[in-house]
């Protein structure tokens, strides 16, 4: 209970319905499943492969995902963010070899991505032809690659075996959420809601989410957003010579 008197649940989380297409809402609430009950892994991968848009934690602040291929999937969770498609979204995998499927990184070496990940960083690249919703960041041939140091989303990603979009399980331009009451607004339209309890510790300051940077110009970094693990990140890239090209 100490983690959850860091901050107050229901301080800036106003429900603004109108962000949402009211043919997307479920007739009942999405179920809250804790994420070490019993095959929590295998329920949320048969939400992911039937199209629902589910909300899961990860190593900074909660998230909404579902199957980054689908464009049908994609539409719907913009639809649920409220979110303007020129807006992009990451993906989430499993393994660094996912990393240069999903996205151009053949010019970076392994032991800088095994150096990076996983972790609360998200590495923006140019998509490979495999990506090709053309739902999915339709504004922009980059995307952003998470593989999150959390056990139940590297397990549910593994079992998928696909990649998934991820974004933070909010309204657009509302605070990051730290514990799934705060966004009990969203249930309605969601799959299920998987339980990992209070996440970075409760702390506000960790709101702020992954840090984001642009690896996809060979022998740079461009820091996107600071995020939590901004000065470990720069101190990584630049140990393997990486040159920082925008401050």
């Amino acid at each position: 209970m100490n983690n959850l008197r860091k901050f107050n649940f229901h301080s800036s989380y106003i429900v603004r319905n109108k962000s949402v297409s009211p043919k997307m809402k479920f007739d009942k609430m999405a179920s809250v499943i804790p994420c070490d009950q019993v095959k929590s892994c295998v329920k949320a991968a048969d939400l992911l492969s039937t199209g629902h848009v589910i909300a899961v934690p990860t190593d900074t602040v909660y998230g909404l995902a579902c199957s980054a291929n689908c464009p049908e999937s994609i539409k719907k969770l913009y639809s649920i963010k409220g979110r303007d498609s020129a807006k992009p979204v990451a993906i989430c995998v499993t393994y660094i070899k996912d990393i240069r499927k999903w996205g151009e990184a053949a010019h970076l070496s392994d032991k800088l991505l095994y150096s990076l990940l996983p972790g609360p960083v998200t590495l923006v690249l140019e998509k490979t032809k495999y990506l090709d919703n053309p739902f999915l960041n339709p504004h922009t041939t980059k995307i952003g690659i998470r593989i999150p140091n959390h056990r139940f989303i590297n397990d549910v990603t593994k079992m998928f075996n696909k990649p998934l979009a991820l974004t933070s399980a909010n309204f657009s331009n509302e605070p990051s959420t730290l514990c799934v009451k705060e966004f009990e607004h969203l249930y309605g339209y969601l799959g299920a809601v998987f339980d990992g309890g209070v996440l970075s510790q409760g702390l506000e300051q960790n709101r702020t989410g992954s840090t984001v940077i642009d690896l996809s110009v060979e022998g740079t970094y461009k820091i996107i957003r600071k995020g939590i693990s901004y000065e470990k990140i720069v101190e990584i890239v630049q140990r393997h010579g990486l040159i920082c090209i925008v401050k």
